[in-house]
């Protein structure tokens, strides 16, 4: 009788082991369609590439395009809004506002 136990055990584990195995391999092997949003920037965030890219080359990249239009995407991301995370740049030149005394 024990036997039959160990055995009846012994099934359902491998048939366990073999829908876990299957769940698997169907998982990791969906195919996207090359039309698809998705595939450029999977889970529509820019490519980590792109962004270490435009980490490397320091100051430049303010000037660059393709590094403020992965930075938008970052940030839209991030936050959900398309608003600047720094101040416009003519802002930096403006002189601080003066003290007034009472």
């Amino acid at each position: 009788m024990d036997f039959k136990i160990a055995a009846r055990v012994t099934v359902v584990l491998a048939l366990c082991a073999a829908m876990a195995a299957t769940l698997m391999v169907l998982r990791g092997n969906g195919s996207q369609d090359a039309s698809s949003p998705r595939s450029a920037h999977p889970g529509g965030e820019p490519s980590i590439a792109e962004l270490a890219r435009c980490r490397s080359i320091g100051m430049a990249a303010a000037s660059d395009p393709d590094c403020r239009t992965a930075w938008a995407q970052n940030r839209r991301r991030f936050f959900g809004t398309d608003t600047p995370a720094m101040p416009a740049p003519e802002r930096f030149g403006s002189p601080a506002p003066a003290a007034v005394s009472p």
